[in-house]
């Protein structure tokens, strides 16, 4: 079987809600990292055949298949070049196509690793794959409807997600602060990470507009760097009344407005391109858990992960478990044995916000910068999913 690997990875800014991209259009905010691979990476990009996007509420502005407008509005091939013949191993000029998929939270990841089947098993070369979410203007849960009554019949509850990050904390026996240290080390890992340039390669500044004026956002708007244990303490329960849980806004993932976006390719093309890849996209999974708990899949999905690749924690050096809520993150450590000193290094959705189509590349985009920037040779990224669902993606560094 062929290898799969990551050419280029990018991201915008993240913009809290209503801030700097509340003007923007969610076509054009996904357009932007899909300009800025073709541009860093000297794409003809006439040679992508598909352009895969994760957005979690397709509806209103994400809705008409915003993986196919993205590549128009990025000024992209817009169809197959008659003239082109045959390249030296895939076929002629394909136009962009483009397809949104929703595995709700890690629809993002499961865009790059659909990516990378194809091209491991030979059907396609070159695929680009992302996800956007612009939850100002399509909030979270606005495309949902009513659950049918035999849904009801197999299970007694129908939860939000952060009633599930509360009973993991209760089940693992969390405390508040067990759960706002991990808060503020999230805050404090993206600040010093953004003070050391560490972003800098892999965030693309986006040019649009807000109020009618022109301006460039170059810098996430959700984090708090300057966050304590005690400004935390502070703060009131998100789901649950006042004593009788743990989670609140400053240990749970931000809102944001979001876009991002990898290169992926065989082996063979990015010799013949002269592309020099970042990583190979070693294993993936995806599992199914308690749709009442919800958040456990982290954990078996890691755990199968490693199984498929006969790997253990031990061998991967970076990991990025998202932070939807702190819990979740604890619960995965804790189960798993991954060391908290090497994962979400940089700091994570805590801080930097979870734009929830656009995460799943975007933690991958993180992943393999920071391999680079540091020399690791392994690194596993993995999600919580709503209605209890898990994903993970083993990357190795190529040299």
């Amino acid at each position: 079987m062929r290898e799969a690997v990551i050419v280029d990875a990018v991201r915008t800014p993240f913009g809290k809600r209503d801030g700097a991209f509340r003007d923007t259009h969610p076509q054009d905010l996904a357009a932007a990292p899909l300009r800025a691979l073709a541009e860093r990476n000297d794409l003809d990009t006439s040679l992508v055949e598909d352009v895969i996007l994760g957005c979690v509420t397709p509806k209103g502005d994400q809705g008409s298949n915003i993986a196919r407008i993205a590549p128009l509005v990025a000024g992209w091939s817009e169809e197959v070049d008659p003239d082109a013949g045959p390249g030296a191993s895939w076929q002629g000029s394909h136009g962009a196509p483009g397809v949104q998929l929703n595995r709700m939270c890690g629809s993002g990841q499961q865009a790059i690793n659909f990516a990378a089947g194809q091209v491991r098993a030979g059907f396609q070369d070159v695929v680009v794959a992302g996800g956007v979410e612009h939850m100002t203007r399509e909030p979270m849960g606005t495309d949902g409807g009513s659950m049918a009554e035999t849904y009801f019949e197999e299970y007694e509850e129908l939860i939000p997600q952060g009633e599930s990050a509360e009973r993991i904390a209760e089940t693992w026996g969390f405390t508040r602060q067990d759960l706002d240290e991990i808060a503020v080390d999230s805050q404090s890992r993206w600040g010093e990470a953004w003070e050391e340039g560490r972003y800098d390669s892999q965030i693309a500044p986006v040019e649009t507009e807000l109020d009618d004026e022109p301006i460039t956002v170059e810098k996430d708007g959700h984090p708090r760097p300057g966050t304590d244990v005690e400004t935390l303490s502070g703060l009131p329960l998100a789901f649950r009344d006042e004593g009788e849980g743990v989670v609140h806004a400053g240990n749970s993932s931000g809102i944001v407005d979001g876009a991002s976006a990898t290169l992926v390719c065989s082996a063979e093309v990015a010799e013949e391109q002269g592309w020099e890849p970042m990583a190979r996209i070693v294993q993936t999974e995806v599992c199914a858990v308690d749709p009442v708990m919800m958040l456990t899949g982290p954990i078996p999905a890691t755990k199968n992960v490693l199984a498929k690749a006969d790997m253990t924690v031990e061998d991967i050096d970076l990991f990025e478990v998202n932070e939807a809520f702190a819990s979740v993150v604890a619960a995965w450590l804790e189960e798993t044995g991954a060391p908290w000193d090497r994962t979400n290094v940089n700091g994570g959705a805590i801080a930097h916000g979870h734009p929830l189509g656009a995460t799943g590349s975007a933690l991958i985009t993180k992943l393999v910068h920071e391999m680079e920037r540091t020399g690791a040779q392994t690194a596993l990224s993995t999600m919580c999913i709503g209605f209890g669902q898990g994903i993970a993606t083993i990357l190795e560094r190529v040299e």
